[in-house]
């Protein structure tokens, strides 16, 4: 094949993210006294909130103590669904302190957003089997579980955060996103980890609407693998139509999708029969065992 096929569906839908490279927010260390409290507070109810959620979701099933480190180990992590709350908090200064204020929708991630991260990060640190085993065993309360993870484990809030300095520079404004740039980003993150995904390269919206093939095959293999070949034509068609206003963006990505799965298939097929091809003629050329080999073969 000429490429990964993974790598051909990913890229579709990064395009159709418009993820133009930008502007990589770099987390405010200095900012991480002034709002560790907070954000630990914060961190054990969404602890607890997806503990009951995820035990609902599996009811009458038990949830085991596995899935419940999962969700500890992910919470802190801006690349995990898990940590997704991060997205809906603003950093806001308040005379002398800063206040975490709770936003009805998911905003840009900038400095403020790794800052958040950053901070949930050396809350929990190493403490995330022993959160997930104290959840497990002792089922506590949003109370008690901020106590335990706060005050006793971390001791995040164990002594009052100083005064911000006076000549601290402001944060960013809090930029809410699209529901289209929520759930895109959602669906990119429901993605990874998925097989063919690691190490794949991507390209951009234009790369993909410009691109007309994949590297260079033998030319006896070039009618055999056509399909695969106008695959990112095929995408770039797509995308000009989605740019264009034709059609529901969901749409697109599910045909797009559907379209490349279907090409999978064929080429699963293919790939199959030659291996079989392959192994019937190694089988018929392969000495039988304990037949002499001739010197002049060695």
């Amino acid at each position: 094949m000429k490429a990964l096929l993974w790598f051909v569906v990913l890229s579709f839908v990064v395009s159709l993210s418009h993820c133009s490279k930008k502007p990589v927010g770099i987390a405010r260390k200095e900012d991480v006294p002034y709002i560790k409290c907070q954000v630990c507070q914060k961190l054990s109810k969404e602890l607890h909130h997806q503990v009951h959620k995820k035990q609902a979701q599996i009811s009458p099933k038990k949830i085991s103590e596995y899935e419940i480190i999962e969700i500890a180990e992910n919470i802190c992590n801006l690349k995990k669904a898990e940590a997704d709350w991060i997205l809906r908090i603003d950093i806001v200064e308040k005379e002398d302190r800063l206040e975490l204020v709770a936003q009805d929708s998911e905003g840009q991630c900038n400095s403020e957003c790794k800052t958040i991260e950053r901070a949930c990060q050396e809350v929990i640190g190493y403490s995330d089997t022993d959160v997930a085993e104290y959840l497990y065993k002792s089922k506590p309360d949003v109370d008690s579980l901020l106590n335990y993870l706060c005050k006793d484990l971390t001791k995040a809030c164990s002594t009052k955060p100083p005064p911000v300095p006076k000549d601290r520079t402001p944060g960013e404004p809090f930029v809410a996103k699209s529901d289209k740039e929520a759930e895109m980003e959602k669906l990119l993150k429901s993605m990874e980890g998925m097989p063919g995904a690691p190490g794949m390269k991507m390209y951009s919206r234009d790369d993909l609407m410009n691109m007309n093939n994949f590297g260079d095959e033998d030319a006896d293999e070039e009618d055999e693998d056509n399909d695969e070949a106008n695959l990112p034509s095929k995408l770039g068609r797509v995308l000009r139509e989605k740019e264009s206003g034709k059609g529901d963006w969901k749409q697109v990505i599910k045909k797009g999708i559907s379209d490349t799965s279907a090409t999978l298939k064929k080429h699963a097929d293919k790939v199959s029969n030659r291996i079989r091809k392959w192994w019937r003629g190694k089988k018929t050329t392969t000495p039988k065992k304990g037949s002499k080999v001739g010197k002049s073969e060695l």
